[in-house]
């Protein structure tokens, strides 16, 4: 079996890096990578679509990703305990007709022994905003350290 540090239980720190560590995968906007974090047979609710295994979860994110273009998020520990890890999101992308979004949530994540995640629930609301309202500008890949956290944003 793989192991994916950092493993339960989670102190405040290992909380914050393993949050980090699934913001820095779904930022590369990769569905078999992203997927490679989840247990084979994790169950997610993402919104109002229920989600089985692997091969649904790489199914999905190509799904969302050809959807939601220059997809960039920010991911934060809201709480924690055991295996268990909550996080509070925000991330900007545009639809095909230009339009973007500014979409925010709430995860439940929960790992098993070997620090992958084995039930995930997201709860997500999308607003529209005016282009020059976007927050996030880097580049394709990894938020830049030195960039607001979604506290400093005001999100």
């Amino acid at each position: 079996m793989t192991r994916r540090p950092p493993v339960p239980p989670f102190t405040r720190d290992s909380a914050i890096e393993k949050v980090r560590l699934a913001e820095d995968a779904w930022n590369t906007r990769d569905p078999g990578k992203v997927a490679l974090g989840y247990t084979v047979d994790s169950r997610w609710r993402n919104r109002a679509e229920f989600v089985h295994g692997r091969d649904e979860i790489v199914a999905f994110l190509t799904r969302k990703w050809a959807r939601e273009l220059d997809y960039r998020l920010i991911k934060e520990l809201w709480a924690f305990d055991g295996d268990r890890v909550a996080v509070r999101f925000a991330y900007e992308w545009h639809d095909d007709s230009g339009t973007w979004y500014r979409s925010y949530g709430n995860e439940n994540w929960e790992f098993d022994g070997d620090g992958l995640m084995r039930v995930r629930h997201a709860s997500i609301n999308d607003l529209p905003i005016r282009p020059q309202d976007r927050a996030y500008h880097w580049p394709p890949g990894r938020r830049p350290d030195d960039h607001p956290s979604l506290g400093d944003l005001g999100f």
